[in-house]
């Protein structure tokens, strides 16, 4: 298996994370570069000038329905149920991601509203929508797979996720793997989440690592973001899945990102 290691840039400034990955996943919703819901001009040239100077490569994590209390608000976007400012958001992310000259987009699927199939068919053509956007800016999306913890989500299971990238339909959106909200949907079971990463086996363009214990807790459904080695989450299954690509930890801390490139590096 070969990989690329990269870190999320809510671990640590990216001078500091280009000391020990060779990829960067710019997290939209903390990298200030918005004032409410209005982008920040002089703060992009801010970010670019910063990654003038990295030698690393970058991906991007779009603005998402985030429920905890450190999300700005102005960025929220459920991809099922998007207002006219969620598209805005959405289109100027994929925009920012080509400027920056992002290899993938990461999007989270949207939230259950009412009818189950009818939110997942609004989050399709939604999604369509997207796909065709990020064709024309040559950007490609990576659907996230959340976590079975939270009853409100889409997309947490694999089945689910492969049948909205499907329906969907397009070259432009293929599927960011979370071994972490996997391991909470398949409840710590490391049998079933073999079989999860099997079947995601040649649709991946993008994974995330980070550990749980694979049960829910209060905090965050049980989605804690941990280094490798602080939950339950065996990640030799990581090698079924036969991904050439970025390998981004979603950790805190540059401790974190060092314990998780030694486990990425002894796979």
């Amino acid at each position: 298996m070969k990989m690329i290691i990269g870190a999320s840039s809510f671990a640590s400034p990216l001078p500091e994370l280009e000391k020990e990955v060779k990829s960067v996943e710019l997290y939209i919703p903390k990298l200030r570069l918005y004032d409410g819901s209005k982008l920040i001009k002089e703060r992009v040239d801010e970010l670019r000038d910063i990654l003038s100077t990295c030698d690393v490569t970058t991906t991007m994590h779009a603005p998402y329905y985030g429920d905890s209390l450190n999300y700005p608000k102005e960025l929220m976007v459920d991809t099922a149920h998007m207002d006219p400012i969620q598209w805005h958001l959405m289109e100027e992310s994929i925009g920012l991601a080509s400027e920056f000259g992002c290899s993938v987009l990461v999007v989270h699927p949207g939230k259950i509203s009412g009818d189950r199939e009818k939110s997942f068919r609004s989050m399709v053509r939604n999604l369509k929508k997207l796909s065709k956007k990020a064709n024309d800016c040559g950007v490609i999306l990576g659907l996230e797979n959340k976590e079975g913890t939270d009853p409100t989500n889409l997309c947490c299971t694999v089945d689910e996720h492969l049948r909205a990238i499907n329906d969907v339909g397009s070259p432009d959106l293929r599927a960011t793997f979370d071994i972490g909200h996997a391991n909470l949907t398949c409840k710590g079971d490391a049998y079933k989440l073999r079989d999860f990463v099997g079947k995601l086996n040649g649709h991946t363009v993008h994974v995330h690592v980070h550990d749980n214990n694979g049960v829910f807790a209060q905090s965050y459904f049980g989605d804690l973001h941990g280094a490798p080695g602080e939950g339950n989450i065996d990640f030799s299954v990581l090698q079924e899945l036969s991904f050439n690509g970025v390998y981004n930890l979603e950790v805190f801390s540059m401790d974190a990102v060092r314990k998780g490139k030694r486990m990425l590096e002894n796979l």
